[in-house]
């Protein structure tokens, strides 16, 4: 009778931070050993380019960076000699720069893998840097035979393909994804199709975190062959995720962890509140603050922001006009108490009269418009900068992706900040997050919920006054931003033509305004920012192109 061997893997679902090459570095021998001690882990495996963080863009051009990638790859042989590991790196050969996967065994690398499907698409921009691997990488472990993927490659079938030709047992992947709501079930479905056209199962390993306008959701997670789920990570939180393999004649995967899913709202808020989270820590800010309007994105922005840092570290500032209701101030004040969060109100009239006064000559002959509106959010927008300035705290602006669509923001106002944390999050989605988080402890006062949504820079404004309906408008962005869908496509949904070209030309005029907007975390399948790069400077308008 044949023996059957087996083999102990650890998925590491780590928060690496970019560029802190030492840091990463330290922490993975801390987890290997961690791994190796207390779930005898004889392979740990870490996520894709974890040595330098996901993506480290233009620093992989710096020689220097590369001088301290070899000297942390020497650290780790040094400091690991009884572990195997599966790390993660940019590999300089050469002359040329590749995205490695570098197995660790004894204390020196026996093997290195060479990703070979570069995205360049959406956010990714791997071409710039890399250069395609050019074929397998098999190691041989306790009698089995591991191949490695690098992220991209298991959404094409030639890497799975020629793991199954070479007599591989386990694909064992290493991975980058950015978070988008569709993204979850999207890979699950690509995986298991892999398993089940290589008939191999398949450790797919991802790590969590923020960086920048990107947040990594970790459910790293092993199918079996068939593409059934064995074992799978928790959301947005770091863990590791023992897997244990079996082999007689065929490879068999133990059944392991399985976190329960989330609701997509969940999900959605809890991609939020880590993107703030790791902002504010890898950038070294003290805390956190806002403006807070009375309104639901400030209310949503203060909440996500509580939940990250804790209210000790989060301040709210209200900053009322003469336009300002009774109503908002009062709703502000009892969300502030509700989440314990330090909050004072400073008017805005003194500095609002004083730019009046000081223009008055300029203005004489003109008529109240826009930019009576618009001076009102500056002021705002230059007491935040002040306060944000002085204490250290990362200011936190409150426009969403709806807003941003359409230009309904003030440039050097209420767009005056560091971190946009609902930026791509579409006002009725924001109407989703706030009731979803009420549904855990009621915090957003119910009248902020339910009240028409509005600016406060006139008397008696909504929004609805020069915008379509939330649904409405949402809908046809979709369409628009995210599907790159005609003025007749979206007409053809059922949509006004004049609406919808009216919207499409408040977007296409608003993009000055984007590029000037801070960063903020990418929740949908195309948010506003490097994947979506229109020209400032167009004539091309689909409003006017004519319907067939």
């Amino acid at each position: 009778m044949m023996t059957e061997t087996t083999l102990q893997l650890v998925m590491a679902q780590i928060n690496f931070c970019v560029g802190d090459i030492a840091g990463n570095t330290e922490k993975i021998i801390q987890i290997a050993q961690s791994a190796h001690q207390q779930l005898a882990a004889e392979v740990v495996i870490f996520p894709e380019l974890a040595l330098t963080g996901y993506p480290p863009e233009d620093l992989l051009l710096r020689p220097d960076f590369h001088l301290q990638i070899e000297k942390a790859l020497q650290t780790l042989c040094e400091h690991t000699a009884g572990i195997d590991l599966i790390v993660g790196y940019p590999h300089l050969k050469q002359g040329q720069l590749y995205n490695a996967a570098a197995y660790l065994q004894q204390g020196r690398i026996i093997a290195t893998y060479h990703k070979q499907e570069l995205p360049n698409y959406g956010v990714f921009d791997e071409k710039r840097y890399f250069t395609a691997g050019d074929g397998p990488i098999i190691i041989e472990k306790n009698g089995f035979r591991l191949a490695l993927a690098i992220c991209e490659d298991l959404w094409h079938t030639t890497v799975t393909a020629q793991a199954k030709a070479a007599a591989a047992d386990v694909i064992i992947s290493i991975n980058a994804s950015p978070f988008d709501m569709r993204k979850p079930k999207q890979r699950d479905e690509i995986l298991r199709q892999r398993c089940q056209e290589s008939a191999l199962p398949i450790l797919y390993v991802h790590g969590i975190g923020g960086q920048d306008e990107l947040v990594f959701d970790g459910r790293s997670l092993a199918m079996n062959a068939e593409g059934t789920v064995m074992v799978q990570g928790p959301s947005f939180e770091e863990a590791l995720l023992p897997v244990t393999l079996h082999k007689q004649q065929t490879v068999r995967m133990a059944a392991g962890s399985i976190v329960p899913e989330t609701s997509l709202e969940e999900t959605i808020y809890r991609a939020l509140v880590l993107a703030v989270k790791d902002y504010v820590h890898k950038n070294s800010f003290s805390g956190a603050l806002l403006g807070l309007s009375g309104g639901i994105d400030s209310a949503l922005t203060l909440t996500i922001a509580v939940d990250a840092l804790g209210p000790h570290r989060v301040e709210a500032i209200l900053l009322p006009s003469r336009h300002t209701s009774a109503m908002s101030i009062e709703d502000a004040e009892i969300l502030a108490t509700n989440l314990k969060v330090a909050h004072r109100s400073i008017s805005i009239e003194p500095a609002y009269e004083t730019f009046l006064k000081s223009l008055s000559a300029e203005f004489t002959g003109y008529p109240i418009d826009k930019t009576e509106e618009n001076l009102q959010a500056r002021c705002r927008g230059v007491l935040l900068m002040a306060i944000s300035n002085k204490k250290g705290s990362l200011l936190l602006t409150t426009g969403n992706k709806s807003e941003m669509a359409v230009g309904y923001a003030t440039l050097y106002g209420d767009m005056a900040g560091g971190f946009a944390v609902i930026k791509d999050i579409p006002k009725t989605w924001v109407y989703r997050l706030a009731h979803f988080r009420n549904s855990i402890s009621p915090v957003i006062p119910q009248r902020i919920i339910d009240r028409p949504p509005t600016a406060e820079l006139a008397p008696n404004q909504t929004d609805q006054d020069t915008l379509p309906p939330y649904d409405e408008l949402d809908d046809i962005l979709q369409l628009y931003v995210e599907q790159d869908r005609s003025l007749h496509d979206i007409v053809a949904t059922g949509h006004q033509e004049d609406t919808v070209k009216r919207v499409l030309q408040m977007v296409d005029r608003a993009e000055h305004k984007r590029r000037q907007a801070p960063p903020g975390p990418r929740i949908t399948s195309r948010a506003f920012g490097r994947e979506r790069r229109y020209p400032i400077t167009s004539r091309y308008c689909p409003a006017q192109q004519p319907l067939p």
